[in-house]
């Protein structure tokens, strides 16, 4: 009995694009509006394993998360009398949206912690 070169071909193929789906990996930015401390974390498998693992590098009583990203880069911004956070497909972006977001609100913004994800 002959095996079809036909079928072997179809059965290769089928192997060939059943792969699993890669999994999200995700990240997140603890910070303190009374200090300036920050903790960050990227490429967990969870939001909330990442959120926690943030919390835990941040080092002062009222820490709280402020971004979280899955695939994509989070950042925080500071400035005299406030904070802005965003999440982009980039580094560049998200320090950038950050900014925006804390020159709402006050003066001075700058970068004060960013985190990106290896995807």
């Amino acid at each position: 009995m002959r095996a079809h070169p036909i079928l072997f071909v179809t059965s290769l193929a089928v192997v060939a694009f059943a792969r699993p789906a890669a999994a999200d990996n995700y990240g997140a930015i603890a910070y303190s509006p009374s200090t300036g401390a920050n903790g960050y974390s990227y490429d967990y498998g969870s939001q909330d394993a990442a959120e926690s693992s943030a919390m835990s590098r941040c080092k002062a009583m009222d820490c709280k998360i402020v971004i979280w990203f899955r695939d994509a880069c989070g950042a925080v911004a500071a400035g005299s009398d406030g904070y802005g956070s965003s999440w982009a497909s980039t580094r560049g972006n998200a320090e950038q949206g950050a900014i925006n977001e804390c020159s709402k609100f006050t003066t001075g913004c700058a970068t004060a912690a960013w985190a990106c994800s290896s995807r």
